[in-house]
């Protein structure tokens, strides 16, 4: 089993909090880049290129790409190790302190949801999604998730017989209810299956494949494309200001779900698609 200090796993989520929030990820980069190329409306184009350009300077500035810098999220493959000193939760969230506080990053959690909404004042408590492996590695990913894309969230409980076009429907009435509000051209995270509390999360771990990339199972693998290419036909385009490209990508993930339920989540991500991953 490998031994991981406490104090190491706190100085590089204290550094992945900075990372993801000042520096674009290099396929977010490329399909900005691609998308100035392919968009038809002038505005959209300079929109896109005002957003490649704030890329630059954020990451030149190391200052924060938006200012919605997000609720922590964390996606961590625990594997065969052992951290000294304290819990995962506990290192993670002091990472999170230190790397809001040292990189002057926007704090955003309240203490409670309804009544008493206090800013706790540093970001925590993080929400951490931990998946147990069989390797001697900490993988740790962070996802800062910004309420602009978040709050477009939707989870729907289709029938079976709902099929694709039921799913097709959903996800492309999530898109045009949600407009200009996520910061468009988004990536579509969508996940279809398990129960009323796995199809959201299966949603939101889709948005941390690769731009580029596609569903292993050519069916779904077609219908990501489908799902883009009605997407980008609705015309929302470059922050909601009119365009041929609203979305750069639409991501599936899947899980076995009983015979009678069809869960169907959609988690929207911004333009700026934010994360930052390393492994211990």
């Amino acid at each position: 089993m490998k031994i991981i200090t406490f104090d190491s796993v706190v100085n590089e989520v204290k550094k992945l909090c900075i990372r993801a929030n000042c520096a674009l990820p290099a396929d977010v980069r490329k399909a900005l880049e691609k998308s100035y190329t392919k968009e038809a409306s002038p505005l959209g184009k300079s929109i896109l290129m005002q957003c490649m350009a704030n890329a630059v300077i954020a990451q030149k500035e190391t200052i924060a790409l938006c200012q919605d810098t997000g609720m922590s999220v964390f996606f961590i493959q625990y594997g065969r190790v052992s951290i000294q000193g304290g819990t995962i939760q506990q290192a993670v969230d002091e990472g999170v302190r230190q790397g809001y506080a040292e990189g002057f990053l926007r704090k955003s959690v309240v203490t409670d949801p309804l009544f008493d909404r206090t800013n706790t004042g540093d970001n925590t408590p993080a929400v951490i999604h931990l998946e147990h492996t069989d390797t001697e590695h900490l993988d740790i990913t962070f996802v800062p998730k910004g309420a602009g894309a978040e709050n477009m969230s939707r989870l729907a409980m289709l029938k079976p017989s709902d099929g694709v076009a039921g799913v097709v429907e959903f996800v492309l009435d999530t898109v045009i209810s949600a407009g200009g509000n996520p910061c468009p051209p988004t990536i579509v995270g969508v996940g279809i299956g398990g129960t009323f509390e796995m199809a959201p999360l299966l949603a939101k771990k889709a948005l941390l494949r690769p731009i580029g990339s596609l569903h292993p199972d050519k069916r779904y693998a077609g219908l990501e494309k489908r799902l883009l290419r009605e997407i980008n036909a609705t015309g929302i385009g470059p922050q909601g200001l009119g365009g041929s490209i609203t979305s750069f990508q639409v991501n599936i993930e899947t899980f076995p779900c009983h015979i009678a339920s069809m869960p169907v989540a959609v988690n929207i991500q911004c333009h700026a698609s934010r994360h930052a991953h390393v492994r211990l």
